[in-house]
Order: structure tokens, then sequence, then C-alpha cells
């Protein structure tokens, strides 16, 4: 899903919003795109391709993430450094549907 070029760019920008566990994961990419993956299709959780690993892992660190405000120090560091995204996200509450 992630580009080798994307994630030259976003891994270093990751590892300095990220709480420092005792153990770093392995598995940073992996769990990044299941993250990316699951709220491009709006997905469940649990409807992760196996590819991703486990769902909750995946889960788990989305929510421990967003608890700690990883996500708006991401945003800030991507915006400062002009990395393109690519991604809009709508949020239904501003836009009226009928």
């Amino acid at each position: 899903m992630l580009s080798d070029e994307r994630w030259s760019d976003l891994e270093p920008l990751i590892e300095a919003c990220r709480p420092h566990a005792k153990v770093p994961s392995p598995h940073l990419r992996r769990t990044i795109e299941a993250i990316l993956w699951r709220h491009r299709n709006g997905a469940k959780w649990r409807s992760l391709p196996t590819e991703f690993g486990p769902w909750w892992m995946a889960a788990q660190t989305f929510i421990r993430w967003a608890r700690l405000g990883v996500w708006e120090r991401l945003l800030v560091q991507v915006q400062e450094r002009g990395v393109r995204l690519g991604m809009v996200f709508l949020d239904r509450t501003r836009i009226r549907t009928h």
C-alpha cells in the first residue's frame, strides 16, 4: 500500500511522534498500512485482510495513539515538512447530505 518512497518520507516522522515502547515494533509499516487500509475502505477492524497481520494489533495501535495525541503531532510534522499525503477525509457533520 505504501510505496518505499512514501514510507521513507513518513517513517522518520512517525518515529518522532510515536510513543517509545520498551520493545520497538518490528511490524510498524504493516500496522500503519493496516490503519490506512481500514480508513480508506471504511471497513471494520475485524475485516482487515490477513496480510496486515492481526486486526487487533492495528486497532489497538490506532486507539492508543489517538488517546496520546500521536495522530495530531504526526499531522503537524507532515504539514511542516510539506509531505503530500494524497488523502482527503470528509466529516459528514460539516457537509449537508440529502
